[in-house]
C-alpha cells in the first residue's frame, strides 16, 4: 500500500523552518533581566513530502511535532525558514492565494470531541467549509457534497446522520466526522495530528485503513503526527524522528525501525511492544525529561539523556550520517 517518495516534484518542501515563542517570565525575573527568553519549539527543519506520500513525524511530547504541522499550514506564523507548496513559496502568498491554500490543505485534530462544535449538527459541521468558501450554488448541491464527504469518511447512510450532534455519536464516528470536515474541500494535503490516540484499539485499525485508502484513491498526502513509533511503522512511507525541535533521523519506515541510527531512535524502537518477540537487544529506558526548550543544552541536545554520550557530545553539534539517499541520522558515533 505504500508509495515511493516523489523526490523530483514534492508537494511540500520545508527548508530551515523555525518557530520561536517568547517565554513567559515572572515579575521579579523581568526586573533582573530585560532580555526576552525564547522557546525554540521548531529549530531548523528540512524535509520534503511527496505527492501521495504519508510522512510521520514521531517523537515524545514537546518535541515540536504539532507546532511543525501548524506552521506549515500557516495556523502559526513561522519565525524563519521557507515552506514551498507545489513549488510556490508560501511567504509570497497574498490573502487570496492563502485562502485557496486553505482549501487545498486541511488538518485533523487529536480530540474530535474538543475540536467539534457541540452546538453544530453533523450537516452544519461538514457544510461550514463549503459555506465559508462559497463553493456550492444551492442547498441540494451542498447536501450532495456533505453526503459524499461523510461516505468517503466511512459513515454510511449519511442523510440519517445530518441532524445528529457530536455527543450523539460514538468516538469512532466523531473522528470520522472530523475527517469528513477535512475531505469536503477535496484537499491535496492533510496534517493528521495524533488522529487515533483518543480512540480504542479496536477502532484505530478502521480509521488508519480509511486514511490509507483515501491516499490510494484520492492521492492525498499526509503529515501524520504521532508519538507511537509502532503506529508510524504501520501506516507511513517514511518516518522523521524529532527531538527538541530538530529532526534527528529520517528514512523509510522499514529503515528507521529495523536499523535505527540515532541513540534516541534506538531507545524508542527498543520499547515497541511486539508479541512473542525474542529480543536480542535489551530495552533502553531513557532517564530524565526532555530539556527545557528555553535552555537547550549545548552541543548535541540529546546528550544529557543519551546512553552513548561521550565528552565531546556536550561541545559539538551532531553531524549527519547518510546511509543512503533515503536514510540519514544526526550523531557523531553511529
Amino acid at each position: 500500500m505504500k508509495n515511493e517518495h516523489t523526490e523530483n516534484n514534492p508537494l511540500i518542501s520545508v527548508r530551515g523552518l523555525e518557530v520561536y515563542f517568547a517565554a513567559r517570565s515572572g515579575f521579579f525575573s523581568s526586573l533582573v533581566s530585560r532580555k526576552t527568553s525564547m522557546v525554540r519549539a521548531v529549530d531548523g527543519l528540512d524535509f520534503e513530502l511527496g505527492r501521495g506520500e504519508i510522512l510521520c513525524l514521531a517523537g515524545e511530547s514537546g518535541s515540536g511535532k504539532t507546532t511543525t504541522g501548524k506552521a506549515i499550514l500557516r495556523l502559526l506564523e513561522p519565525t524563519g525558514g521557507e515552506v514551498f507548496f507545489k513549488g510556490e513559496d508560501m511567504n509570497t502568498f497574498n490573502r487570496s492565494r492563502l485562502r485557496r491554500f486553505r482549501q487545498e490543505a486541511q488538518i485533523i485534530f487529536q480530540d474530535p470531541f474538543e475540536s467539534l462544535n457541540p452546538r453544530q449538527t453533523v450537516f452544519s459541521t461538514v457544510a461550514e467549509p463549503l459555506e465559508v468558501n462559497h463553493l456550492t450554488r444551492d442547498r441540494s448541491e451542498k447536501e450532495e457534497r456533505v453526503a459524499e464527504a461523510l461516505v468517503d469518511a466511512g459513515l454510511n447512510n449519511p442523510r440519517e446522520l445530518f441532524m445528529r450532534y457530536p455527543h450523539e455519536l460514538s468516538g469512532g464516528q466523531r473522528q470520522r466526522l472530523a475527517i469528513a470536515g477535512a475531505l469536503v474541500l477535496k484537499p491535496d494535503f492533510i496534517v493528521a495530528d495524533e488522529p487515533v490516540s483518543m480512540l480504542d484499539l479496536s477502532i484505530r485499525a478502521g480509521i488508519l485503513k480509511l486514511m490509507v485508502d483515501l491516499r490510494d484513491d484520492k492521492g492525498i498526502s499526509y503529515l501524520f503526527i504521532t508519538h507511537d513509533l509502532s503506529l508510524a511503522w504501520l501506516i507511513s512511507d517514511r518516518i522523521a524522528v524529532m527531538y527538541l525541535g530538530k529532526i534527528v533521523e529520517l528514512g523509510s519506515a522499514d529503515d528507521v525501525i529495523k536499523t535505527p541510527l540515532h541513540p534516541y531512535t534506538k531507545a524508542l524502537v527498543s520499547v515497541i511492544p511486539v508479541p512473542k518477540r525474542v529480543s536480542l537487544i535489551g530495552k533502553t529506558l531513557l532517564e530524565g525529561e526532555t530539556p527545557d526548550p528555553v535552555n537547550i543544552p549545548s552541543g548535541c541536545r540529546f546528550h544529557p539523556r543519551c546512553p552513548e554520550a561521550q565528552p565531546r557530545c556536550s561541545l559539538e553539534e551532531p553531524v549527519y550520517r547518510e546511509v543512503n539517499l533515503k536514510h540519514f541520522g544526526a550523531c557523531h558515533f553511529i
